[in-house]
C-alpha cells in the first residue's frame, strides 16, 4: 500500500508542479501578522502538491528547541494523538483518532488528494487501536508520566474534550457526548449521554470537532469545519458548518455563535480577556501562497467570509452564486500565519512555567502543508501578546519535525501540562512531546486547559485566579436557539431538529 501511495503521490505532484506557479521565491514571513501580503490567485487542473512522507522518529531523536528549553517524550506508542487537555488536578487527556470512513470523493483530484494525505499522515495500514482517550498522570510533578490508562475506547473519531462539574464532554465526529467523571478516577464505565448532535456524515469532510468551555462554565463552544474546500459540493451540504457553535451545557440547546470559518480548531479562551480564540485552516487551490491560515478572536454573530471571501473582503471568484452582501460584512482575522501551514493547536501561556519571553502569548501548532510546492509549517511557533492581542512577529520554537522531504512527525494539539510546561500531540510521530524550562521551573499548582470561574465570584476574585468572570448572559438568552442573521448556510439548530445525525449507513 505504501509503495502504491508513493507512486500515485509522485505522479500527481509531478503533474501539479509542472502546471503551477512557483512559490520558491515567496517570503512566507510577508504573510505572518495582521496585514499579510496576498498575491493574485492562480488555478490549475491539479492543485500544487508537495508531500513529506512520514518516516517517524528514530531512537533518541527529538524535536529541536532553543536554549532555555528542553524537550522530552511525555508519552509514546500512541495511535494518532490529536489533542491534549489538562484537567484541574493536573492529569492529561490524550485524544487519539482517525477520520470516519466512507467520505464520498466527487472529483478525480479528490481521489489523488486523499491518497496523498494518507501518505502525509503516515497511514500505512497499521491496525493499532485508535479512537480512544488515554489518561496520563504525573503524580509527583517531575515531568514524567507515572500512570497511564485508556479512559474511553471505541469512540467515533473524537477530537475535542472539556471537563466541568464532574462531567467529561467529548466531541465525536457527529455529536457532543457527556460522561459522569470525577477527577482522579481511572475508568469510566457509564454509558454516554448525547448533549447535542453535530453535523456529521455522510460527507463530514472536516470531521475534527474541538471544544472549549466558557469562563462561567455555562456553555461549550464546538468547532464544525466545512464540507468542502470552497463550496464545490453545494451550499446545502454546508448547513451548520464552517462555524463555531455555542451549546448550553445544561440543556444541550445550541446555536451558531460565529460562521464563515472554513475549518476552525484549537478553540481556547484567553485567560485575561475571556474572549474565545481559534486557529483556522483556510481554503486551497488558489495557488501556493493563498490563502493564509490564521489566528483570530471570535466575535459573537461574526461572519469571517468563507466561502465567498477570504481574509476579510477578498472575493473568491470560484463561489457561485456570489454574495456581495455577505462579503461586505466579513471580518478580517487578527493574525495571519502564512499559507497552508495547517494550524490546528492553540495554547495560551499566561501563568505558565515557561521562561519570561514566552510568558504572555500563544503557542500555535502548525501540522504542515501539502498544497504548496515548497514546505510550510511542520513546527510550533510562539506569538507574543500584549493587552490580550498579538503584538509582534511569530517565533519558531519547536522544530525538527521536517528533515528534507521526510517528516519525522507532525504537531497538532497543544496544552500546558500540570506543571506549566508545553505538551504537543504529534499525530504522525505517535508521541506527546513535553517542552519545559531548562531550569526545571514548575507552577505552584496545576493550571487546567479550561479555566472556569464560578458565577458567584467577583471580577476581582476571578482576576486573582488568572481568568475573568464571564459577563451575565444577555436578557432573553434562554435555552432556545436563535439564528444569526448574517448567513443562510449555517442556520442555528437544536437537538430536536436532528441536525448532524449520521445517515443509517454510517451508524
Amino acid at each position: 500500500m505504501r509503495s502504491l501511495l508513493s507512486i500515485l503521490a509522485v505522479a500527481g505532484a509531478s503533474i501539479a508542479v509542472s502546471g503551477c506557479g512557483n512559490s520558491d521565491d515567496f517570503d512566507v514571513s510577508q504573510q505572518i501578522g495582521p496585514d499579510p501580503v496576498l498575491p493574485a490567485p492562480s488555478q490549475s487542473l491539479w492543485p500544487d502538491l508537495r508531500v513529506a512522507e512520514v518516516v517517524g522518529w528514530r531512537d533518541g531523536q527529538t524535536p529541536e528547541v532553543p536554549d532555555g528549553l528542553v524537550v522530552t517524550p511525555y508519552a509514546t506508542d500512541l495511535a494518532n494523538p490529536r489533542t491534549v487537555h489538562t484537567l484541574p488536578n493536573g492529569d492529561v487527556l490524550v485524544v487519539q483518532s482517525k477520520a470516519p470512513p466512507g467520505k464520498p470523493l466527487n472529483r478525480p483530484k479528490d481521489v489523488i488528494r486523499d491518497w496523498i494525505m494518507a501518505m502525509a499522515a503516515g497511514d500505512d495500514g497499521d491496525e493499532q487501536e485508535t479512537n480512544l482517550i488515554t489518561l496520563l498522570r504525573d503524580t509527583d510533578r517531575d515531568g514524567e508520566v507515572d500512570e497511564r490508562v485508556d479512559l474511553l475506547t471505541g469512540l467515533t473519531s473524537p477530537f475535542g474534550v472539556a471537563w466541568h462539574d464532574d462531567t467529561l464532554y467529548v466531541a465525536a465526529a457527529d455529536a457532543i457526548l457527556s460522561y459522569p467523571y470525577e477527577l482522579g478516577a481511572t475508568e469510566i464505565s457509564a454509558n454516554p449521554t448525547m448533549l447535542t448532535p453535530l453535523p456529521g456524515g455522510p460527507i463530514n469532510h472536516h470531521w475534527t470537532k474541538d471544544l472549549a468551555l466558557s469562563p462561567d462554565g455555562r456553555y461549550l463552544y464546538a468547532s464544525v469545519g466545512s464540507n468542502s474546500n470552497a463550496g464545490e459540493r453545494g451550499l446545502e451540504a454546508e448547513k451548520g458548518r464552517a462555524a463555531i457553535w455555542r451549546v448550553d451545557r445544561e440543556t444541550g440547546a445550541s446555536r451558531v455563535f460565529a460562521s464563515g470559518l472554513r475549518n476552525p480548531n484549537g478553540l481556547n479562551i484567553h485567560p485575561e480577556t475571556g474572549e474565545l480564540w481559534t486557529v483556522v485552516n483556510e481554503r486551497d487551490e488558489l495557488g501556493p501562497d493563498l490563502v493564509p491560515d490564521y489566528l483570530t478572536s471570535v466575535q459573537e454573530d461574526g461572519f469571517y467570509g468563507w466561502p465567498w471571501s477570504y481574509f476579510g473582503q477578498h472575493v473568491d471568484e470560484r463561489v457561485y452564486p456570489p454574495r456581495p452582501d455577505l462579503v461586505e460584512t466579513a471580518i478580517a482575522p487578527d493574525y495571519a500565519l502564512s499559507s497552508h501551514v495547517a494550524a490546528l493547536g492553540l495554547a495560551f501561556t499566561n501563568d505558565s512555567a515557561m521562561p519570561e519571553e514566552f510568558q504572555n502569548g500563544a503557542f500555535v501548532g502548525n501540522r504542515g502543508s501539502w498544497n504548496r510546492n515548497t514546505f510550510n509549517g511542520y513546527k510550533v511557533i510562539f506569538i507574543p501578546f500584549e493587552d490580550g492581542r498579538p503584538s509582534g512577529m511569530a517565533q519558531d520554537v519547536v522544530t525538527g519535525f521536517l528533515e528534507g522531504d521526510e517528516a519525522r512527525g507532525r504537531p497538532v494539539g497543544l496544552a500546558m501540562d500540570g506543571t506549566g510546561a508545553l505538551l504537543i500531540a504529534d499525530d504522525a510521530g505517535n508521541t506527546v512531546w513535553r517542552v519545559a524550562p531548562a531550569d526545571g521551573s514548575v507552577t505552584p499548582e496545576p493550571i487546567p486547559t479550561d479555566r472556569v470561574r464560578g458565577n458567584a465570584e467577583t471580577s476581582e476574585d476571578a482576576g486573582e485566579q488568572g481568568a475573568p468572570a464571564a459577563p451575565a448572559p444577555p436578557a432573553g438568552d434562554t435555552a432556545q436557539p436563535t439564528e444569526p442573521p448574517q448567513t443562510e448556510i449555517a442556520p442555528a439548530v437544536s437537538p430536536e431538529d436532528g441536525a448532524g445525525q449520521p445517515d443509517e449507513e454510517e451508524q
